[in-house]
């Protein structure tokens, strides 16, 4: 399906990016929690919200 070239740069890249992500949560953590404060209510909604929709899908189909 993919060459060793493309499997390389793919496992490459992902490492890279998550190295950057890293380095750039960790570089603004104090703004986070200073401007971000109480976020994790709305992941809680939404995660809640799609689990409903997926557990009433699953009830009439």
């Amino acid at each position: 399906m993919f060459s060793n070239g493309q499997l390389i740069f793919g496992i490459l890249f992902a490492i890279a990016f998550i190295v950057i992500i890293f380095f750039a949560y960790r570089k603004d953590i104090k703004i986070h929690k200073k401007y971000y404060k109480g976020s994790i209510w709305i992941l809680i909604a939404f995660v809640s919200f799609l689990a409903m929709i997926a557990t009433i899908k699953s009830i009439f189909v």
